[in-house]
């Protein structure tokens, strides 16, 4: 029996549908995130939500779920700070994580010895607070400082109450292993979205909520202020401030020994940046110099180094840079007027950009190639030579990975080695971390460090990589994973599961998942991934072919995927699924109000969906780039896209699935809450669940994850195994 709204709830008439923008929300009490009556309401839902779901299957899923989340098995990825090698870890002891270090050669072996740095478990019952990892930056010492044999020992670890995006900022001591004490001089951020980053041992540039006018309408910082140790915060100097239009305002020190530079970031919007050379920060004689590249380029610096790579086309003398490639020039030189720019990459119709790693003495490219990384090692002039004649970088390929395997680089010591960290995963392979070095006259064997266990059974199971076409003609690739005769449909019809996500040029590569193998594949299931268009899979044009109005083709491309796996007999519309977090959020509600008929279940999860509201709730204002602003005539095709506004009483839609979290601090709960509330009024199915703790993750531990995750898989297959 489901569980009844009670008297402390508003009485709320089911309004005229499509619900008119223009008019008063009928559900804008649920906005009110800590509101008792609001959260009455989510209490009833989870409840619901409870009973609807529990039973033998739920449970069985939780436990295999956590199972894997707990496991001692599982790969502890690393990062080299010294001597030390860290790494953060949870399991079923350690909830709330281990900060630990080891050694290369013990990390070598299968038991690693762990020295434990920092327990979050036990500083969270000291406190009284349910803290949430959200890393640490260590102060790398002077070269005087090195050879005079002085351990790293200033961290700025960032924590978070509960798991949402605003957090605090605490001095860490690497050598007592401990806090560094406020009276003490040590350095201390209150609770705000925000951060400090190292200038030296005794500074700190600091970048939070000052007070009134300080944040911007984003809710991000809009100065940036250096700060001395032992003064108070109210005393540190202010480096630059926004306008009351930016986005996010911050800065950060090079400390590359002998490239030492500041620099200030100013980040108008998405996809838009302004980034200035300090010099003489904090004295009179303060300089900001523009780097003079188009505010739509990523800059970034690499000892004399400047890369640039190209959102948009950037037309320069007589010479156009195409968008998405990557340029580079000696820093000092473009500083000074030069503009002779060399080209590394430039896009093909099937290859993109997936990232940069600098070594060292080398770049190495990850590219994208139909959605399979490929991986490129260039080396730059010698040192000194000041020439950026393309024909003096020279070109080598670096071979690793597999057929429909993601490849992932990351510098061990950018300033020191040439060695890379190499991660590869699939859908049915589990990670492996590799450590390699680049640039070597025969590519040397990676030496492979740690293997993750398998958590399912995948003989039998293939992995496909398809094409389809979209409504405009437009190609767009898709994975599909399952049993070999359900992949190609030759076994008939069975639950699928189709996820996206189609936003923020994020591209969207295959990786192992225990959670879905066990709780999804190893049941017959069929999952699926579909690389639409608003992502980065094919580079900046990929993404803006999404944007504003055109963000109907990021919906159309799922569809096109949809009818694809049922014309290919995978599976049938009763037993197709989908599933979309955050801005897949809102691709999960246009799906289900604009192709109801294609899904027998949809998951909605963290999601936009009243787009009238989002750019006045938390964090809503920065995406206007991605979408539009509501509050002028681009609401016009804004409303195109705004399930809550689209909805429609009369109309017949599959179950759904609401999930959000009630500290969630940047899409705000209320949009999960309202969208639910009206179609529950509308008599519609609808099962809701809001996690109290979790930010926009969804969950601070484990178990939280292990629930979330048996509520989507349960809700899944007793909707589309039936």
């Amino acid at each position: 029996m489901s569980v009844e709204h009670t008297q402390t709830a508003p009485r709320t008439a089911l309004p005229d549908t499509p619900l008119d923008p223009s008019g008063p929300d009928p559900f804008a009490w649920l906005e009110d995130v800590d509101g008792e009556t609001a959260l009455t309401w989510v209490r009833e839902r989870n409840a619901h939500s409870a009973e609807a779901l529990g039973g033998p299957a739920f449970t069985e899923t939780e436990r295999a779920v956590r199972e894997v989340l707990d496991s001692d098995d599982k790969m502890p990825h690393v990062s080299k700070v010294g001597e030390h090698y860290y790494n953060f870890w949870q399991d079923a002891e350690h909830e709330r994580g281990l900060w630990r270090r080891t050694t290369l050669d013990s990390y070598r072996t299968d038991d690693p010895e762990w020295e434990i740095v920092l327990d979050l478990d036990a500083l969270a019952e000291q406190e009284g607070e349910s803290w949430v990892w959200h890393g640490a930056s260590v102060l790398r010492p002077t070269p005087e400082q090195l050879a005079a044999g002085e351990p790293r020992r200033h961290a700025l670890v960032d924590l978070s109450p509960g798991g949402s995006d605003s957090d605090v900022t605490r001095e860490f001591d690497l050598v007592t292993k401990q806090f560094v004490p406020e009276s003490d001089g040590g350095f201390v951020r209150a609770q705000a979205k925000g951060g400090l980053s190292w200038v030296d041992a005794d500074t700190v540039y600091v970048f939070t909520d000052f007070g009134e006018g300080t944040m911007t309408p984003s809710g991000y910082p809009r100065q940036v202020k250096r700060w001395r140790r032992g003064t108070p915060l109210a005393e540190a100097t202010l480096v630059y401030e926004g306008t009351d239009q930016d986005m996010y305002i911050s800065a950060s020190r090079s400390h590359t020994p002998g490239f030492e530079r500041d620099l200030v970031h100013r980040a108008l919007r998405f996809y838009a940046n302004e980034t200035y050379l300090a010099t003489n920060v904090g004295t009179p004689d303060q300089t900001l110099t523009k780097i003079d590249v188009p505010d739509s380029a990523n800059v970034g610096l690499h000892r004399e180094w400047m890369m640039v790579r190209l959102r948009d086309d950037w037309a320069l003398g007589d010479t156009t840079y195409r968008a998405g490639s990557l340029l580079v020039a000696p820093f000092d030189d473009f500083m000074a007027g030069s503009r002779d720019l060399t080209v590394l990459f430039e896009p093909t119709p099937t290859t993109s950009l997936a990232g940069i790693t600098w070594t060292r003495h080398h770049l190495v490219l990850n590219v994208l190639d139909d959605v399979k990384n490929l991986l490129h090692v260039l080396t730059p002039p010698a040192d000194g030579a000041g020439s950026t004649g393309e024909q003096e970088w020279t070109r080598s390929d670096l071979s690793v990975g597999g057929e429909l395997l993601t490849v992932g680089v990351g510098a061990v010591d950018v300033v020191d080695s040439d060695d890379v960290w190499v991660v590869t995963t699939g859908y049915l392979t589990p990670s492996t971390l590799a450590r390699t070095t680049v640039g070597t006259r025969e590519q040397a064997t990676p030496e492979v460090l740690k293997s993750a266990p398998s958590y399912f059974e995948a003989a039998g199971l293939e992995v496909r990589q398809q094409f389809t076409e979209s409504d405009d003609g437009t190609r767009v690739p898709y994975f599909v994973v399952g049993r070999a005769d359900r992949v190609s449909g030759e076994a008939g019809p069975a639950p699928t599961l189709l996820w996206g996500y189609g936003g923020f040029e994020h591209a969207i590569l295959p990786g192992y998942s225990g959670t879905v193998g066990r709780s999804w594949l190893a049941r017959g299931g069929v999952y699926a991934v579909a690389n639409i268009r608003g992502g980065g899979e094919y580079g900046p044009a990929w993404h803006q072919a999404a944007l504003k109005e055109n963000r109907h083709r990021a919906y159309e491309d799922f569809a096109a995927v949809a009818r694809d796996l049922v014309a290919r007999g995978i599976t049938v519309p009763a037993q197709l699924g989908m599933e979309g977090r955050s801005n897949g959020g809102l691709l999960a509600g246009n799906m289900l109000t604009q192709y109801p008929d294609l899904f027998g279940a949809i998951i909605v999860g963290v999601p936009l969906l009243d787009m009238k509201r989002y750019s006045h709730l938390l964090a809503g204002a920065s995406w206007m780039a991605e979408y539009g602003d509501p509050d002028t005539d681009e609401w016009e095709f804004l409303q195109r896209f705004s399930p809550y506004h689209l909805f429609d009483a009369g109309r017949e839609y599959p179950p759904v699935l609401f999930t959000t979290s009630t500290k969630d601090d940047r899409v705000h709960p209320g949009h999960a809450r309202k969208m639910a509330a009206l179609m529950l009024a509308a008599g519609k199915d609808v099962t809701y669940y809001e996690n109290i703790e979790g930010g926009h993750g969804g969950a601070a531990n484990n178990a939280q994850a292990a629930h979330m995750a048996a509520t989507h898989w349960t809700f899944l297959w007793n909707r589309l195994s039936a």
